[in-house]
């Protein structure tokens, strides 16, 4: 009997071990903490995923249906990044609200140049930088240190990745091999998505368009495309009757054919050239899941290029959202 129970008791203790091993086996919810990152804006949080994979956690603050100029980070958000492991940004000054969450936050980690936060901008030639007498109110909402919408350009996507793989890699070390092959292999599917988005706008290169907001410059150099005539006056200002009539005549001067307009931006206004003009509206998001079926990075940039070919070619966009 005594030889039976020491059998039984070796055989639970196998069991407990192997259940162990088991638990603790890579894939296994025990095998290793997932590194909680949060993201100001959808395009980083699905880079971070592309990079990141099972291993990482990922939460994005601004809802890509709002203008991340004027989002407000609620209590929540507070909670959401103390306890994360990395915060990623765009750096410069896209997010103003960014300062204010982050010292409510009380951890210097986060703060800028601190080594648990991704400042997205690390390696971007920035357009635009405001100089002298531009460095005023008097020119509207201007950003101090250049353009700061580097993200909806996807030539940027690379650098962007980079900086994401090389901080994801300091903060969890065991796994930067990992984060390295992902990266590879991210550039290699941006090559390929970056060639068919070039083949799709190849066709329209030096076409003028108007935008809302200066939103697209970044973009626009990468796609041989002219947007340089604006709806809003000076950025952030809404446009008066004067300066509408003023972007109605260089529409029919240059024979401009699309608007770029963004789902949080006030329609009235593109509809009311538009209807004056000829030219045709384009509904498009400058982050990914602005729109329907645009949840992911690369269903975002072929949205965004097939809406505006289609629409400089004559049809209607792939949006559905245009008049």
């Amino acid at each position: 009997m005594r030889l039976i129970g020491k059998l039984h008791a070796t055989r639970a203790v196998a069991s407990g071990v192997l259940a162990l091993l088991v638990a603790l086996a890579p894939g296994t919810a025990l095998a290793a903490k997932k590194i909680k990152v949060v993201a100001t804006i959808s395009v980083f949080g699905d880079i971070v995923r592309e990079i990141g994979g099972d291993e990482v956690e990922v939460t994005v603050l601004d809802p890509p249906t709002q203008d991340v100029h004027f989002y407000e980070p609620k209590p929540t958000d507070i909670l959401k990044l103390s306890k994360a492991d990395l915060f990623v940004h765009a750096g410069l000054d896209l997010e103003q609200w960014r300062g204010p969450l982050v010292e409510a936050v009380r951890n210097k980690d986060f703060f800028p140049g601190g080594p648990r936060q991704v400042d997205c901008a690390q390696g971007i030639a920035l357009l635009e930088a405001p100089t002298g007498n531009q460095l005023s109110r008097a020119y509207g909402d201007v950003h101090l240190y250049g353009n700061p919408h580097y993200y909806n350009d996807p030539s940027n996507f690379g650098i962007i990745a980079a900086n994401i793989a090389g901080k994801l890699a300091e903060v969890d070390p065991s796994n930067a091999s990992e984060y390295n092959r992902r990266l590879s292999a991210f550039r290699t599917k941006l090559d390929a998505a970056l060639a068919r988005w070039k083949a799709t706008l190849a066709p329209f290169a030096g076409q003028p368009l108007v935008a809302y907001h200066n939103t697209w410059p970044y973009f626009a150099r990468t796609f041989g495309l002219e947007i340089d005539t604006f709806l809003e006056p000076k950025p952030n200002i809404p446009p008066s009757p004067s300066h509408l009539q003023e972007v109605m005549n260089e529409i029919r001067e240059k024979k401009m054919r699309v608007i770029l307009i963004e789902p949080f931006q006030h329609r009235p206004y593109a509809e009311q050239v538009a209807s004056q003009t000829g030219a045709q509206v384009v509904l498009v998001s400058q982050t990914p899941g602005g729109m329907p079926g645009t949840d992911d990075l690369f269903a975002w940039m072929d949205a965004v290029t097939s809406s505006i070919a289609k629409a400089l070619a004559g049809g209607p966009s792939r949006s559905g959202g245009s008049s």
